[in-house]
C-alpha cells in the first residue's frame, strides 16, 4: 500500500503513518480472516461521532484492502442515504419542524439502502448513492458511482450506525436546550427513536464486523464537529450555501447527542472492535470482542 500517497491525498500528518501500522493495519488482517470462505460480500460497520475519524478509517481500510489483498471494496455512509429537502420539508410539516434538518433517524431513505445492499449481494448493476453536504441535498445521480460486481467486503459507516433505539420512558426528559424549546412534547424524539427501532436495525443486523471509534464523551463532539465544518468551507469556497456558522454547528449538534450518548454507554459491548480515543482523537487502547 503507498502510504504515503494516502496520506497526501486525505491531508493528512505523517504520524497517521504509524497509527495505522499499530492499530488499523492488525484491523484489517483480522477482517481478512473473517471474511475468508465468506459466500456474499462481508460488511463491516463503522460507528462514531461526528469528526471522530471514521471517513478516513474507512478509507484506509479499503485501500488496505484492496491495494495489499485485491479485494473489491464498496464503501458508503450512512449520510449519502439523506433525504433531500423537499422530502425533509414534507416530514417537518406532517410530524415535526426539526426533520427539516438533516441528521437523524428518520431522516435517510433506508429503503434505498436496504435496496443497494440487496443489489450488491446479488453482484447487480448498483448506484452508490452520493449526498452533498454543502448544497444539503444528494449529488445528481449521473454523478453516483456504479459497481458492476459483488464487492468481497460492503464497509457502512456513520455516527448513528449499530445504534439501538431507547426505552420510551428514558425519552420524557430533555437533555438539551434543542430538545427543550423545540421539542417540549418529545414529538420528535419519539419520532426519531421509534424510526431508529425499525428498518434502521433491518439495515444493521446486515453487518458481520463491528468497530467503533469511541469519544471520551460528547462534550468533544462539538469541538470535532467544527473541525470538519472549517475543512468542507475550505473544500467549497464557489459553494458555501449548506456551510455552517460556529454557532449553527453548536445548534446542529444537539440534534445528535441523545443518540450518540445512548451509543457511547451500550453500543462498545457490541462491537468486535472499540478504539478509545482521547479529546485530541488518539487512540489510547481497543477492546477486540471477536
Amino acid at each position: 500500500m503507498d502510504i504515503q500517497g494516502f496520506l497526501t491525498t486525505h491531508q493528512l500528518p505523517s504520524s497517521y503513518a504509524e497509527i495505522a501500522q499499530k492499530w488499523f493495519t492488525p484491523l484489517c488482517d483480522r477482517l481478512i480472516k473473517h471474511q475468508d470462505g465468506a459466500q456474499k460480500p462481508f460488511v463491516v460497520g463503522i460507528n462514531g461521532s461526528q469528526g471522530s475519524g471514521k471517513s478516513t478509517l474507512t478509507s484506509f481500510i479499503e485501500a488496505y484492502l484492496s491495494s495489499v489483498h485485491g479485494k473489491r471494496v464498496v464503501s458508503l455512509s450512512i449520510d449519502d442515504f439523506y433525504y433531500d429537502q423537499s422530502q425533509r420539508n414534507a416530514l417537518a410539516i406532517k410530524v415535526h419542524p426539526l426533520l427539516s434538518t438533516r441528521g437523524v433517524p428518520g431522516t435517510h431513505d433506508v429503503a434505498m439502502a436496504l435496496s443497494v445492499f440487496r443489489s450488491l449481494n446479488k453482484g447487480a448493476r448498483t448506484l452508490l448513492p452520493r449526498f452533498n453536504k454543502a448544497t444539503d441535498n444528494p449529488f445528481p445521480r449521473e454523478q453516483w458511482p456504479v459497481i458492476d460486481e459483488a464487492p468481497d467486503f460492503i464497509i457502512l459507516e456513520g455516527w448513528c450506525v449499530g445504534a439501538t433505539p431507547q426505552p420510551s420512558v428514558e425519552l420524557k426528559k430533555p437533555i438539551n436546550q434543542l430538545e427543550e424549546a423545540e421539542d417540549p412534547l418529545a414529538i420528535w424524539r419519539s419520532f426519531v427513536n421509534t424510526s431508529l427501532a425499525g428498518d434502521y436495525q433491518t439495515l444493521f443486523d446486515k453487518i458481520d464486523y463491528r468497530i467503533m471509534l469511541k469519544a471520551p464523551s460528547f462534550d468533544c463532539v462539538y469541538q470535532w464537529r467544527l473541525e470538519q465544518e472549517h475543512k468542507l468551507a475550505s473544500k467549497a469556497l464557489d459553494d458555501r450555501g449548506g456551510i455552517m456558522s460556529d454557532e449553527e454547528v453548536a445548534n446542529f449538534v444537539q440534534h445528535y447527542q441523545r443518540i450518540t450518548e445512548h451509543a457511547l454507554r451500550h453500543l462498545p459491548e457490541k462491537c468486535d472492535t472499540v478504539f478509545y480515543l482521547d479529546r485530541a482523537r488518539t487512540i489510547t487502547e481497543q477492546d477486540v470482542n471477536e
